[in-house]
């Protein structure tokens, strides 16, 4: 079981290391490459919004054919995804470099499963823990990520960071080599007297609906935020080498954690955890609307990640609890297609924000909706606290 645990993983640092360098760089490319400045971020938005859409055929798929091979195959597409990439830099076509990303972007549709895919080896009292383990892969992503941006740039390009792109094709042509060692039996198809349930009653339970809300303001917040801060911090004239660190130290808050957060989950409980990091991303509006220094940024950006990473794994562990065997396939889809329908939203609009207000406005934006999945976590606690029945 830990086996298992510990490849996916390994899977999960290398798909977060290749988000952590398309974060760094692709808003830059697509500024490099774009006619109309304020579409620069609309190449991650794409691979957002394709994300979003493959999430649902991404969980279909894999309950037909299994988790391995639906890993496998998105792999297969990553690989195409970063050669097209590669392509398009070549041929400095800004929408030939968008196309590539909704490639990659379908590709991370089948990344967002790893997380199930260690709750469904793990056992109940493993398993909160094993969510946390492969989400903490991203620590190596937090460590190789910003060096591979920072390091490749000037491999070929420097200005439209091409070698930054080969070092995504490389992490994808690894994550495919180590997905054929991974081992998830198929679940057995087992007859129950209980009724399963419809889409409709398992989503309107109240668990579901906060472990929902949860994922998709975090994961939303946070991209909308960290999309436009390698934006902001060259506007204000910091290095791109500044702006890696950033990131960096973003990317460490977000995974750095993992290690403990499902020993925390066990002894604080989840409404504790998911409360602490909707406090945390309202600590990084402040800072943010605070200054526009390196450590002003570095700072907040620290607080995003461990925010989402308390917020997110959290979730993820309530959501758990909100479905049967029989129905995961269908909840997690709706769940997933739901979060990244958000952040798709919130990285197109981070970029337009950005270039038609400003880096102030786009903070303030943010801690409303921060503020709302808070308010969804008091309520389910005052919930489930009117349900316990009386000793």
């Amino acid at each position: 079981m830990k086996s298992q645990v510990t490849l996916l993983a390994l899977c999960q640092a290398l798909a977060m290391t290749t988000n952590t360098v398309l974060i760094t760089t692709a808003a830059l490319v697509g500024y490099a490459l774009a006619a109309d400045k304020a579409l620069a971020t609309l190449p991650l938005a794409v691979r957002q919004i394709a994300t979003m859409t493959a999430t649902i055929p991404a969980s279909m798929l894999m309950q037909r054919i299994g988790r391995r091979s639906g890993f496998l195959f998105g792999s297969v597409i990553g690989v195409a995804g970063a050669g097209l990439s590669i392509y398009s830099l070549v041929l400095t076509s800004f929408w030939l470099f968008t196309l590539a990303m909704a490639v990659l972007g379908f590709a991370n549709s089948f990344v967002g499963y790893y997380r199930f895919a260690a709750a469904d080896v793990a056992d109940e009292a493993f398993r909160s823990q094993a969510i946390s383990w492969v989400i903490a892969g991203g620590i190596i992503a937090a460590v190789l990520g910003p060096w591979l941006a920072n390091g490749s740039k000037d491999w070929f390009n420097s200005e439209l960071y091409i070698g930054a792109f080969v070092a995504v094709l490389v992490l994808q042509l690894l994550s495919t080599l180590l997905l054929y060692w991974l081992q998830i039996p198929r679940a057995a198809k087992q007859k129950s007297t209980v009724r399963s349930r419809s889409l409709f009653e398992i989503v309107r339970q109240p668990k579901f609906f906060v472990a929902t809300i949860g994922s998709t303001i975090s994961y939303g917040v946070m991209a909308f935020v960290m999309t436009a801060t390698p934006l902001a911090m060259t506007a204000e004239n910091h290095s791109f080498s500044q702006s890696a660190s950033v990131i960096q130290w973003h990317v460490f808050g977000m995974f750095g954690p993992a290690l403990i957060t499902g020993w925390l989950i066990k002894r604080l409980g989840l409404i504790t955890i998911i409360t602490t990091g909707a406090l945390m991303l309202l600590g990084c509006m402040g800072l943010n609307l605070s200054g526009t220094s390196f450590w002003h940024f570095a700072i907040a950006l620290l607080l995003l990640g461990l925010g989402w990473n308390f917020m997110y794994v959290g979730s993820t562990t309530l959501l758990t609890e909100t479905y049967t065997s029989e129905e995961k396939a269908q909840a997690q889809a709706v769940h997933d297609f739901s979060v990244f329908g958000f952040v798709a939203i919130a990285t197109y609009c981070s970029g337009q924000i950005f270039y038609r207000f400003d880096w102030a406005m786009l903070n303030q934006i943010s801690w409303p909706l921060v503020l709302t999945a808070l308010l969804s976590v008091i309520w389910l606690q005052q919930h489930l606290t009117t349900k316990r029945p009386a000793n």
